[in-house]
């Protein structure tokens, strides 16, 4: 067992280094499930038939000692030497392979529960959603929110409640869906979205923004113009940049694509059934289904809602819209 449970950590070692230095797509999901299998297999193992055997173990060295204790007593021998304390903790400690093991089941099955079916964290590692979210926010993601999923294979099996126009909701890219992307719900199926020179329209009725004081990007060292919006019940901030064009650059083929009109005043899209229009509240710095497409319901992760931590910012931590 000892050179099993050595190949079996080595090859989650190697996966992790392999991820880690960029040669494999990693999917934590898939790892977390496997080791929350492979510990839960070895924790049964030790409680059904690892642990009796040394419990059966030790009751026979104390059998034993209780014996020679009787003899020498007959033979009118009063004190024993040999305390056997030392010898049957040993024989009932956890070998090394089974504390790396059985022992970290109890901790592994609690995290993949809790991320698989109520909260995970995630890290913005860009500023496609600035100024809602900035670069090194830690979030909270509601993963019970839009319905449950069975992790891995991401199978709803609860209903849960629809995305909503304005939700901030993490998605698996559909070009690339070992990534996960965060961006705001724009469009709901059966929705006509348009974002002509920088005015966002769905269903013919322009979305309402006001003008508010302009936005220092740290990273950038320069001021945009920012905008409060109100999509559905949710006001948020956008932001936009002038210098940047209108019309949309660099659009790939996508599933449903002829359902989008692409001009030099930007794009125009029908959002098709069970899919959901994605944009960045950085307007003019976000790749998102203006480029790449539509979102479909299985690709949902959950819904965006509190900032837990930002190591450069403690006052970022609360909720947001």
């Amino acid at each position: 067992m000892q050179v099993l449970t050595s190949f079996v950590l080595a090859a989650f070692a190697g996966y992790a280094g392999a991820w880690y230095l960029g040669l494999v797509d990693g999917n934590f999901a898939l790892l977390l499930f496997l080791a929350t299998v492979v510990t839960g297999i070895y924790w049964l193992a030790e409680r059904f038939v690892f642990l009796p055997k040394r419990q059966q173990a030790a009751a026979l060295l104390e059998a034993e000692a209780s014996r020679r204790r009787e003899e020498l007593t007959k033979l009118g021998i009063s004190q024993v030497d040999g305390d056997i304390t030392e010898a049957r903790q040993r024989i009932l400690a956890q070998p090394w392979w089974l504390d790396w093991t059985a022992g970290l089941f109890p901790v592994i099955i609690a995290v993949f529960l809790l991320r698989s079916f109520l909260f995970e964290p995630f890290k913005i590692p860009s500023g496609s959603m600035i100024p809602t979210l900035l670069v090194g926010d830690l979030i909270l993601v509601n993963k019970f929110h839009y319905g449950v999923r069975l992790p891995v294979i991401n199978l709803k099996i609860t209903e849960g409640n629809k995305p909503q126009r304005g939700d901030v909701m993490v998605f698996r890219y559909p070009p690339r869906p070992s990534l996960d992307y965060i961006k705001r719900v724009v469009g709901t199926p059966g929705d006509e979205v348009a974002y002509l020179n920088k005015r966002l329209t769905v269903n013919g009725q322009v979305i309402e923004t006001v003008a508010v004081p302009e936005f220092f990007d740290e990273d950038a060292m320069r001021y945009f113009k920012q905008y409060q919006e109100t999509l559905g019940e949710h006001k948020h901030g956008i932001l936009n940049d002038d210098s940047r064009p209108a019309f949309v650059p660099g659009v790939s083929d996508f599933v449903f694509k002829n359902n989008c009109r692409y001009s030099v005043e930007g794009v125009v899209c029908k959002v098709p059934e069970g899919h959901y229009f994605m944009m960045g509240d950085n307007r003019d710095n976000s790749l998102d289904s203006r480029y790449w497409g539509f979102v479909p319901d299985q690709n949902i992760v959950g819904k965006a809602f509190f900032v837990w931590m930002n190591f450069g910012s403690l006052k970022r931590i609360g909720a947001f819209n």
